[in-house]
């Protein structure tokens, strides 16, 4: 999934969860939560995903030591 199909689905969790319903359609289908705890589990999943794609590569550090100083 890219990251604007991610960013958009997102909006339109959160757009749901603030109107105070719990369906949400995009692309043509359609998912309904039982509970808010549900939606708030599918938005934080969601964030998760779009955090780990804009975040840069991680560095590696190599500890290394040098005699005599």
């Amino acid at each position: 999934m890219t990251l604007d199909e991610l960013k958009s689905r997102h909006g339109a969790l959160l757009a749901a969860r603030y109107s105070g319903t719990r369906s949400v359609s995009y692309d043509g289908k359609s998912v309904n939560y039982g509970t808010d705890a549900e939606m708030a589990a599918a938005i934080a999943d969601i964030e998760r995903r779009i955090a780990a794609l804009e975040a840069p590569g991680r560095r590696v550090l190599r500890p290394f030591a040098v005699k005599d100083l």
